[in-house]
């Protein structure tokens, strides 16, 4: 297929605006995510946070029963996941499973620090 030099600049000039525009938007990623991670050195959490980030910041805190009641009373897949995670981590992996199970989930064979880490990023 011949472009000739000006089709061939306009499909170049089409990726490097496609490449400019994933790099942007990874970098905003990778932002919010090391936001979220910093602000747990704060007393209180962002305003602004979804109830499955503020779970997951007062879980970064190491706030168990606080974490767990920003998701209790939710039902749908994303509060579903952060609750299996809760579950997981507090032992209770009956409870865990049947919210995995909700979340449309498995339940993970990482570390709990890597599916926290998974959590924060699926959801920063």
């Amino acid at each position: 297929m011949d472009l000739g030099k000006k089709g061939l600049g306009l499909a170049l000039g089409n990726k490097m605006y496609k490449f400019r525009f994933i790099i942007r938007n990874l970098f905003a990623f990778m932002d919010r995510v090391q936001s979220f991670k910093e602000s747990i050195q704060n007393s209180l959490p962002p305003e602004q946070l979804s109830a499955v980030l503020k779970s997951l910041w007062f879980d970064g805190k190491g706030d168990w029963n606080q974490a767990h009641a920003q998701v209790d009373h939710l039902g749908d897949r994303d509060a579903s996941w952060v609750h299996a995670y809760l579950h997981r981590k507090e032992g209770d992996i009956w409870n865990a499973d049947y919210w995995y199970a909700r979340a449309k989930k498995t339940r993970p064979s990482c570390s709990l620090e890597e599916e926290w880490e998974q959590l924060v990023e699926a959801f920063a």
